[in-house]
């Protein structure tokens, strides 16, 4: 889909992929609490610095239409310069839609057989010498919104650690949930959604988070599109 909307090379190898294994149930009720849904996305943009080809769970807004689809249905979001963002929707998964595509494959190779090669559609869309090469961005110079969530001990001055290594790096807070720990817990999870900063400086930040001896363990990380 990159390909066909930038006339760029397909660069598999260049996409950055994430799988869902990090994901806690305790990450989607925080996620539905700050209004948001977990789903896993494929996202590719084009930026001035480059082409973001990219695979991973991601927060978005819960009234986006796209946050709602389900089971075997699929859905591709495109943002166009004049049309604005349309949602294209179906079933992706089950016998009959494989069926289904399987035939319209072999009804597009037959149209290609018989077209007037001058006239027909180029294949991803673009002549030859319409197709660009592009550079795609490494993840660390992508830009977006992040979720965090970090258990750290139930005292004192954490939380003005945290914030004051967030704003070393130039990192924003949008919201926060900070649970209640349970009657006996000295634990408990902060949960904070950041502004748009580059991935680089997260990752800086986390490391410094982390450091802190009243974080426990490792911080959950999950990037968050608003999809305007």
């Amino acid at each position: 889909m990159s390909a066909i909307a930038f006339g760029n090379s397909m660069s598999f190898e260049q996409a950055h992929i994430e799988g869902i294994s990090q994901l806690d149930a305790a990450d989607i009720q925080y996620a539905e609490q700050l209004g948001y849904r977990i789903k896993l996305l494929g996202i590719t943009k084009r930026t001035a610095e480059g082409v973001e080809l990219r695979v991973h769970p991601t927060l978005i807004p819960a009234k986006r239409l796209i946050a709602n689809v389900e089971g075997a249905m699929n859905a591709v979001l495109v943002k166009g310069d004049a049309v604005g963002a349309t949602l294209y929707y179906g079933k992706g998964a089950g016998a009959e839609p494989t069926a289904s595509a399987v035939i319209a494959d072999l009804v597009d190779v037959t149209r290609m057989h018989t077209a007037d090669p001058e006239h027909r559609v180029p294949h991803l869309a673009f002549q030859p010498d319409a197709m660009v090469d592009l550079a795609i961005l490494p993840i660390a110079d992508v830009v977006s919104s992040y979720y965090l969530r970090l258990r750290v001990e139930d005292r004192p001055g954490v939380l003005a650690d945290v914030t004051r290594i967030l704003a070393d790096d130039g990192i924003s807070i949008v919201a926060m949930i900070q649970r209640e720990p349970g009657e006996g817990e000295e634990q408990t999870d902060i949960i904070m959604l950041t502004h748009k900063t580059r991935e680089r400086n997260i990752d800086t930040a986390i490391a410094g988070i982390e450091a802190l001896a009243a974080v426990k363990g490792r911080i959950i990380r999950l990037r968050l599109e608003e999809l305007l």
